[in-house]
């Protein structure tokens, strides 16, 4: 059955899990419960301030509880100095006892565990990676987990990592020791093994720099856009399904913009083709591509497309809009 797209969560917990990061537990208001969520999946919070747009500010966070406890989801955010204003709202504003409006889960960073399995995580990006490792710790897998931090007081969730099997945690502090040796934890590696990342873009480009030609597979989830968003190529139309509008994309606008322009509000965040948030259904053309959420199947599929950075394979599309 399709999970409801807005739900309303209460801020049941608020907690410091550590320098600069809160935790949050948002429990459903209604008595029924929660989605069912598997590790890597993330949801929307829909904070009540406005973005540039005059839409509700959108943003997604990863979920780091339990996936079998549908009594609440836990998420934790970083402060974001240099941010749009979620965090900063987050951080400044929310309390207990608050409501908020979520997205169900959604996951476009699954976790398919292989063989053997390396976590290599770098900041807040050991949130969506905490509940791969417990279920491959729970299934007895063959896996360890790098978890890098700027120093020991940036480390979330310290309790629940000194809880796993330490001869498979390695903890890693700049300040300590320096940048990460990623040759050396990479360049050892085989066939059988894959690599699970999350964290700075810088971290992100190397892995897959290194992951060129290398034996071992890499599958990695970014909470910044690793380029500005693609949006050259020829102008297209595209038709509202919902009522038969016709608008035209030019080269160097986005869909998104076009539609916000004529006055079709859509729900986004990022801009950037990493969150998922404006995702909508292609019922005729074919979609090119440009986002880094959707597989190479579910693009081949062309069913979906993110309406941010995605462009028109021809004159026209047709949106389930």
């Amino acid at each position: 059955m399709e999970q409801p797209r807005d739900i309303v969560v209460k801020v049941a917990h608020r907690d410091t899990l550590a320098r600069g990061i809160v935790g949050l537990t948002l429990a459903a208001v209604d008595g029924m419960g929660l989605p069912d969520w598997t590790p890597g999946a993330h949801i929307d919070l829909k904070l009540p301030v406005s973005d540039a747009d005059g839409m509700p500010l959108i943003r997604q966070y990863s979920l780091c509880g339990d996936p079998g406890g549908r009594d609440g989801y836990r998420v934790g955010i970083l402060h974001e100095a240099a941010g749009r204003g979620g965090s900063a709202f987050v951080h400044e504003t929310l309390k207990e006892g608050d409501l908020l409006t979520i997205s169900a889960p959604r996951n476009h960073f699954p976790f398919e565990p292989g063989q053997k399995t390396l976590f290599i995580t770098g900041g807040i990006g050991i949130t969506p990676i905490l509940p791969m490792v417990r279920q491959a710790a729970a299934q007895g897998r063959d896996w360890h987990l790098v978890a890098a931090t700027r120093s020991r007081d940036h480390l979330a969730f310290a309790d629940e990592l000194a809880a796993l099997d330490p001869a498979r945690v390695r903890f890693h502090f700049d300040d300590q020791a320096g940048l990460l040796d990623l040759a050396g934890l990479l360049d050892p590696l085989d066939g059988q093994t894959t690599v699970y990342s999350c964290g700075p873009g810088g971290l992100l480009d190397a892995l897959q720099a290194r992951n060129e030609g290398a034996a071992w597979r890499l599958r990695i989830e970014r909470f910044a856009a690793a380029a500005p968003a693609d949006l050259s190529g020829d102008g297209f139309d595209v038709i509202c399904a919902s009522n038969g509008q016709r608008l035209h994309v030019p080269a160097g606008k986005s869909i998104l913009e076009v539609l916000r322009a004529a006055g079709i509000k859509v729900e986004s965040s990022c801009k950037d083709g990493i969150c998922g948030t404006c995702e909508t259904r292609v019922l005729r053309g074919i979609p090119d591509h440009r986002d880094s959420v959707l597989t190479e199947a579910e693009r081949a599929d062309g069913e979906y497309m993110m309406i941010c950075v995605s462009r028109c394979k021809g004159r026209e599309l047709e949106l389930d809009i």
